[in-house]
C-alpha cells in the first residue's frame, strides 16, 4: 500500500518523496491505526490524509474549523483534479443536498465539513447512509479547553463517531500542543490505541528574532518598505492598533490590507482574498486572522505586540515560510503588552480554573521574551520536544547583530525624575517633564520647578519615551497594573544612581533590503502565475508554490520530462499549466542561447 501511496504522491502533488513524518503516518492509517500526527506549520498535514482517503474506498469526512480553510483545500484539490467538495454555513439548504447527492453517488472522495454541522441530527441521519471509512480531525487541539484555541463544537465529534453504523478509523492532526493537550486530544476524541507521531516543532527555515525596546510603528514602517515585494502579515493586539498600523502603512504608500472582528464579513473576505491573491503585499490583523491563512509564500511575520501564549505565538509566526523558503518572525515586545494580554484574561468569562491556566501561559510567553537563550530552543523546550536541543545559530539570541550604545546618563536622568516625581506617574508624563514641556497637567504639579525638568531638551518626547520603554524591558523600571500604569524603580535603577551599574541599549540597524535574488526568469514565471490564477479565480499559490517556481528557473527545464521532474508539478498541474510554463522557459533558455 505504500507503493501506491508514493505513486499517488507523485501523479497528483508532483513530488518523490514524503516529508519527515509522513510516511510514518500514512503507513500507520494504511495499517488501520488511529493516528495523532503532530507537525509544525507547513509540514504537510492535508497529505498525510489525502492520500489515505484515495486509497480507501468510500468518503473520507474532514472536520475542519474554518470556511476559508475549507474552501482552499478543496480549491487545490480540484486542481490536482481530486473531487471534493464542502459543507458549511454559506450554503443554502438545496446547496448542502446536492453536496450530499454527489456524496451519496460516489463522486466525491473528500467532504469538508465543520464540527458545528456534526451536532445537527438531520446531518448524522443523511450520512448514517453513506460509506465513511476514515475521518480526519484538522486543528485538533480545539478539542482542549486547556488548547489556545477551545471551541466547544469539537466535542460533538466523539458523540458523531459513535452514532455512525460501524466506526471509522480516526486521524487527528495540530501543528502546536504541549504534553497536556496532546492527552486530551487522544482521550476526548476517544482515539483507540492511537500511534501518535510527533515530527518536531522546528521549522529550520524561519528566523525568529525579539526586539525589546523598539518604536514600533517606526520599526515596522522601515521593515515593510524594505521588503514591499515580499508577502507579509503584521498581527496587533487590538482593532484600534491595526486600523493605526494600516493607515500608517497606507499614508507610506504601502499596499496593505487589514482584517479584524470588527469588520463586516463580505469587508473580511474581501481583504483575505486581495492577500491571497497577491493584490495587497501585507497584511495588518489581529488574530482573527486566523487558521485559515493557507498562503504558502508569506516571508516574513510582525508581531506588533506579544501573544496571549507561546501556542498562539508559534501558529502565527509560522504562517511564514509554508513553502519551506526562508522567513522572517519579529515580536516587538513592549512592557504594556504585559497589560493588555492581562486585561483581556481578567474581562474574559473563563472560569477561575482556566484564568489561572492562562495567567500561567502569559508568564511562559514573557518568560520568553525576556530569555538570553536560544529562541527555537526555548520553543521546543515548551512542547516538549527535546529532538532537537542544539542553538539556531540564526535567532535573535544567537545571532545579536545589533549596535551596543551606553545610555547610563540618559539612564540616571530618567531615574532620578521618577523618583523625585515620587513614583507616581506613567512613561507619558516623565517624558513631558524630562523634555521640558509647558503642558497644562505638568505646570500644575508645579513639575517645571524639579531639578531634572528639561534635563533631556535634546530629546524628543518620543525618543524619551522609547527609552523609557527599554528601561523597563530590561527591567530597571517596573510599571504598575490596571488602566493607567505609573513607572516604579527596580533595585537595578537604585545601582545606575549609585554610579555602580553602566547601562547599555541595543540599538537595531536599520534592516537591509531584502535581496532581490529573484532574477528575471522567477519575475517572469511568477507574472504568469498571476496570470493563470486569474484566469482560474484561484489563489496564485495554488498554482504552484514560490519553491516551485524557484526551481524551475534554476533548473531551466524545456521538456515536457523535465518539467514533471520539478518537485510540486503533478500530472493534473501538468495538463492544466504545463504548456504555458513551458512556452516562457523555452523562450527564456533560447533567448540566452542567441544573446
Amino acid at each position: 500500500m505504500l507503493t501506491e501511496a508514493q505513486k499517488l504522491l507523485k501523479q497528483y502533488y508532483g513530488y518523490t518523496s514524503f516529508r519527515p513524518g509522513q510516511e510514518h503516518i500514512i503507513r500507520s492509517l494504511l495499517e488501520g491505526r488511529d493516528t495523532l500526527g503532530i507537525m509544525p506549520t507547513g509540514g504537510g498535514k492535508s497529505i498525510c490524509y489525502q492520500i489515505p482517503a484515495l486509497l480507501m474506498k468510500g468518503l473520507t469526512l474532514v472536520v475542519s474549523p474554518l470556511i476559508s480553510l475549507m474552501k482552499d483545500q478543496v480549491d487545490a484539490l480540484g486542481t490536482l483534479g481530486i473531487p471534493a467538495a464542502s459543507i458549511n454555513s454559506t450554503l443554502t439548504g438545496s446547496e448542502v443536498g446536492r453536496v450530499l447527492r454527489e456524496a451519496e453517488s460516489g463522486r466525491l472522495r473528500l467532504l469538508y465539513v465543520a464540527p458545528e454541522r456534526l451536532e445537527s441530527d438531520w446531518f448524522r441521519e443523511r450520512v448514517r447512509e453513506l460509506n465513511i471509512p476514515f475521518v480526519a480531525v484538522d486543528e485538533a487541539h480545539c478539542v482542549s479547553q486547556w488548547g489556545h484555541d477551545f471551541r466547544p463544537s469539537y466535542t460533538a465529534i466523539s458523540p458523531f463517531l459513535r452514532s455512525l453504523p460501524k466506526r471509522p478509523l480516526v486521524a487527528a492532526f495540530t501543528a502546536t500542543a504541549t504534553p497536556e493537550v496532546k492527552r486530551d486530544i487522544a482521550d476526548l476524541l476517544e482515539l483507540e490505541q492511537p500511534e501518535i507521531v510527533i515530527t518536531g516543532f522546528a521549522r529550520d527555515n524561519l528566523a525568529l528574532h525579539i526586539l525589546r525596546g523598539e518604536n514600533k510603528r517606526d520599526y515596522i514602517t522601515r521593515y515593510v518598505q524594505a521588503h514591499s515585494h515580499q508577502p507579509g502579515i503584521v498581527y496587533a493586539a487590538t482593532r484600534r492598533e491595526v486600523e493605526e498600523v494600516y493607515e500608517m502603512l497606507r499614508k507610506k504608500g504601502v499596499a496593505a490590507g487589514k482584517y479584524h472582528a470588527g469588520m463586516a464579513d463580505a469587508e473580511r473576505a474581501a481583504a483575505q482574498e486581495a492577500f491571497l491573491y497577491d493584490d495587497v503585499r501585507v497584511m495588518v490583523a489581529t488574530n482573527a486572522f486566523g487558521m485559515g491563512i493557507d498562503k504558502s509564500n508569506v516571508r516574513y511575520v510582525i508581531h506588533h505586540n506579544m501573544p496571549k501564549n507561546m501556542e498562539a505565538y508559534y501558529q502565527e509566526a509560522g504562517r511564514a515560510g509554508r513553502d519551506g523558503e526562508p522567513g522572517e518572525c519579529i515580536l516587538l515586545f513592549g512592557a504594556q503588552d504585559i497589560l493588555t494580554q492581562k486585561f483581556f484574561i481578567e474581562q474574559s468569562n473563563l472560569s477561575p480554573e482556566r484564568k489561572s491556566n492562562e495567567y500561567k501561559k502569559l508568564q511562559a510567553m514573557v518568560d520568553f521574551c525576556y530569555t538570553p537563550k536560544c529562541l527555537r530552543s526555548a520553543i521546543l523546550q515548551y512542547f516538549g520536544d527535546t529532538q532537537e536541543d542544539e542553538p539556531c545559530g540564526m535567532c535573535s539570541s544567537c545571532k545579536d547583530d545589533r549596535e551596543t550604545v551606553d545610555i547610563t546618563v540618559e539612564a540616571q536622568k530618567i531615574f532620578s525624575c521618577i523618583k523625585r516625581m515620587r513614583e507616581r506617574f506613567g512613561i507619558s508624563m516623565v517624558a513631558s517633564v524630562l523634555k521640558g514641556s509647558g503642558a497644562k497637567k505638568v505646570l500644575e504639579y508645579r513639575f517645571n520647578e524639579l531639578p531634572t525638568y528639561g534635563i533631556m531638551r535634546n530629546f524628543t518626547e518620543k525618543d524619551i519615551s522609547d527609552l523609557i520603554n527599554v528601561l523597563v524591558a530590561e527591567g530597571y523600571l517596573g510599571l504598575s497594573e490596571g488602566q493607567y500604569p505609573t513607572l516604579k524603580l527596580q533595585e537595578g535603577a537604585l545601582e545606575v544612581l549609585q554610579g555602580r551599574v553602566t547601562v547599555y541599549q541595543k540599538i537595531a540597524r536599520k534592516p537591509a533590503a531584502a535581496a532581490a535574488g529573484d532574477d528575471g526568469l522567477f519575475e517572469r514565471l511568477r507574472q504568469l502565475r498571476k496570470e493563470l490564477a486569474q484566469r482560474d479565480k484561484v489563489p496564485p499559490y495554488i498554482v504552484f508554490s514560490d519553491s516551485t517556481l524557484r526551481e524551475m528557473s534554476e533548473l531551466r527545464p524545456i521538456t515536457a520530462a523535465e518539467l514533471l521532474n520539478v518537485k510540486g508539478v503533478g500530472e493534473a498541474k501538468f495538463r492544466s499549466y504545463g504548456a504555458a510554463f513551458l512556452d516562457v522557459l523555452q523562450r527564456w533558455v533560447s533567448g540566452e542561447r542567441t544573446g
